[in-house]
């Protein structure tokens, strides 16, 4: 990560820190108050978000240190290994919360001093307001899978502070005692549904899945502008935290020198990485009439035919 992405990603999460220690002190105080499962939920999120976004800040500063002889390919796995540890607290959190929720239920108890329960909430919509948009701007410059993972908190808080005013106006106002915890309930499980989304996508970058379909189609249509291309095969894509690595096998001449081999080569590295920055490129030369194992089932067809004849 250049040093700029890398200061960028440090102030995402330095934000979102600075912000989940005005909201837990402000919840702490509104629970205390109000005593709203809703409102509790609300505190415990952020609580988690504090933690989380620690876990955040920690992932971006390793993810930045340069390769070293112990991590050839550099260290971006440490943002997806933070957006882990923080899937684990937030299906803590939406576990302790639906447990609560449900003794409520039994207990049938009424919440009070909605007035500042919903005064807090509205500060925290704000403050939430304007951190996702500096998060949206650091994700656009960095893709940092650990900003990524906390933009997701935050954009949840927003429906997270909505449900509590919601909660709160139902049990105080209108009466309807089950209110509270039902909402409680529905915290919970849009907590879960996106500690979900957030581990799949850590996953998929811990176990090097393979681009998505649309963006190795784009590779392929760049890589076909080269005509010494014309028979890329066996392609293999990857993406670690916030780098891309690729590489492929393409056939060249046999009477072709190492020298002019080498030169097509570095033409067609230059132009593929400055269209896919952040991309680290390797490229395997084979002998015109060269078959790779005929039983390795990872090796691929000619990519310009498995993908419809682009080019």
């Amino acid at each position: 990560m250049s040093t700029d992405r890398a200061r960028l990603a440090r102030s995402a999460a330095l934000a979102s820190i600075s912000v989940a220690v005005i909201l837990v002190s402000l919840k702490t105080w509104a629970t205390w108050k109000t005593g709203s499962t809703a409102m509790l939920g609300s505190l415990a999120d952020s609580a988690l978000d504090l933690i989380a976004s620690l876990a955040t800040l920690t992932g971006v500063w390793i993810a930045s240190q340069p390769a070293d002889e112990d991590h050839r390919f550099g260290h971006g796995k440490a943002e997806a290994l933070a957006a882990i540890f923080q899937v684990m607290l937030i299906s803590l959190s939406a576990f302790g919360i639906a447990t609560r929720a449900i003794l409520r239920f039994a207990e049938g108890q009424q919440t009070e001093a909605a007035a500042e329960g919903i005064g807090v909430s509205l500060v925290a919509i704000v403050l939430t307001f304007a951190l996702l948009g500096w998060q949206r701007y650091v994700m656009n410059r960095t893709r940092s899978l650990a900003i990524q993972t906390d933009h997701l908190h935050y954009k949840s808080d927003l429906f997270l502070n909505l449900a509590v005013i919601a909660a709160l106006v139902l049990d105080q106002f209108v009466g309807l005692r089950g209110a509270d915890p039902a909402f409680g309930l529905a915290i919970a499980a849009w907590l879960a549904w996106g500690a979900f989304n957030a581990a799949r996508d850590a996953v998929d970058d811990l176990m090097d899945r393979e681009w998505p379909e649309e963006k190795r189609l784009a590779f392929v249509e760049a890589a076909a502008k080269h005509p010494e291309l014309s028979n890329l095969h066996d392609l293999r894509t990857r993406t670690s935290g916030h780098r891309d690595f690729v590489q492929f096998h393409v056939d060249l001449p046999g009477t072709m020198t190492v020298e002019e081999a080498h030169d097509i080569i570095e033409r067609v590295e230059e132009d593929l990485c400055g269209q896919f920055p952040d991309m680290e490129l390797l490229i395997h030369i084979d002998p015109e009439g060269h078959v790779d194992e005929p039983d390795n089932p990872l090796v691929e067809e000619n990519e310009f035919d498995r993908l419809g004849g682009e080019k």
